[in-house]
């Protein structure tokens, strides 16, 4: 299985993801087939944290600890309201942190996610 990593950049410059992506064109126009490159961006820390709350990487850990599993397992699991967890899988499929398998379970599908945070100019102690 190929191992899958999350990349979380946060305040990534547009011209890093523009050359980042022309790279990737450049390898497939050449024949070559380029690393798979898995990635979501925020324009800031805040909105980080409004999408990868404390509870959503509760969630995440326990699907890596536990496997694909139904939300209603996730929420006993978690020990929370289904309701809630059910927003918190849709937030986080949205954002590419889980998928669904075939049987409409759940799944953490990266063996790592990386998050990336870049500080503003001029706000560097």
């Amino acid at each position: 299985m190929i191992e899958r990593i999350l990349n979380v950049k946060v305040g990534e410059p547009l011209e890093s993801s523009l050359a980042r992506a022309t790279r990737t064109m450049e390898a497939l126009e050449r024949g070559e087939t380029p690393q798979p490159y898995f990635g979501v961006g925020f324009s800031d820390i805040g909105q980080l944290f409004s999408v990868f709350t404390p509870r959503r990487w509760d969630l995440l850990a326990a699907l890596r600890e536990n496997g694909p599993m139904t939300i209603a397992a996730l929420a006993r699991r978690l020990e929370r309201d289904y309701k809630n967890v059910h927003s918190d899988v849709a937030k986080l499929c949205e954002w590419q942190a889980i998928e669904k398998d075939e049987k409409n379970r759940v799944i953490a599908p990266y063996s790592e996610i990386v998050v990336d945070v870049r500080l503003p100019h001029g706000r560097a102690a």
